[in-house]
């Protein structure tokens, strides 16, 4: 009898007994949190946002985080919050559904009645591994589009940084080098930075990077660059991405064979003119 019931007990308490009961998955920390709010408020503070209130949650909805910058409206806290838990108990970013209400599913509304649901634009998973470790929650900016922009930026960014730690050592034959200088392509696109082998023939558009920092090294031929200013006519090409027709104002540098230039992230820059042929390195930095 004593030996059957050491044996049960063994049984009970061995980690082999139930192995699908058991799921481990990955969730945000408050190291994690904190990251998450900086980048949200760096982004917020550099792109015109009269305030913001940015709420970061768990796996499991639980609120870990919540900052608001100053002059942001009183209940932007408890909307961003909403998304955040939005975002993460669906496992979709909200615009979804603020997108599927305004197309007439109104029947989306009484989802409250049985779980916390904010169907506005502006909350977003946190994605790890093809699993949900948390979600942010951005309200309070000049509009629904930009509490989106500021809390996917912030999100993208953050699985960036985790996804680095997977860099591995890449070499790129020369051959290979002179081959994506005559494509203008990408050399090494890492979670953290970006080298690009590129080629100009003529005048670009004017751009501005949220994200990346640039840093360019000349090989070849030599260009006039103007950096600063203010960008006409600019568009939104994508997340944290600005284009324009040119830059009024600024000030002008002219780069040669060898020179190198860092632009910092959110400074418009604009090759006004290149002499041909014009090639130079791209470091983009995303850290």
């Amino acid at each position: 009898m004593r030996t059957l019931t050491l044996l049960s007990a063994l049984v009970l308490i061995s980690p082999m007994a139930r192995p699908a009961e058991i799921e481990s998955r990955p969730t945000l920390t408050a190291d994690g949190a904190r990251a998450l709010v900086e980048s949200a408020l760096n982004y917020a503070r550099t792109h015109a946002a009269p305030g913001a209130a940015i709420a970061v949650v768990d796996s499991g909805g639980m609120l870990i985080r919540l900052e608001r910058l100053d002059g942001t409206f009183e209940n932007a806290s408890a909307i961003s919050i909403g998304k955040a838990r939005t975002a993460v108990l669906f496992g979709k970013p909200t615009r979804v559904f603020e997108d599927a209400v305004n197309k007439g599913r109104y029947a989306m509304l009484a989802v409250p009645e049985v779980a916390p649901f904010t169907p506005l634009m502006g909350g977003v998973p946190v994605e790890i591994d093809g699993r949900i470790a948390g979600a942010i929650g951005v309200s309070g900016a000049a509009s629904a589009a930009q509490d989106d922009e500021i809390a996917s930026m912030a999100a993208a960014e953050f699985v960036r940084r985790q996804a680095a730690h997977a860099a591995k050592v890449i070499h790129i034959p020369s051959a290979a080098v002179a081959r994506a200088f005559q494509r203008d392509s990408t050399l090494i696109d890492d979670p953290e930075f970006r080298v690009n082998a590129s080629r100009r023939t003529g005048a670009g558009e004017a751009e501005i990077h949220a994200v990346d920092t640039d840093i360019f090294y000349v090989t070849q031929g030599s260009a006039e660059l103007i950096f600063g200013g203010q960008v006409v006519s600019p568009r939104s090409v994508s997340p944290g991405e600005i284009r324009g027709s040119e830059i009024k104002g600024g000030e002008t540098v002219r780069l040669a064979q060898g020179d190198v230039m860092s632009i910092p992230r959110g400074t418009p820059h604009w090759f006004k003119s290149v002499r041909t042929p014009f090639t130079y390195y791209v470091v983009k930095c995303r850290s």
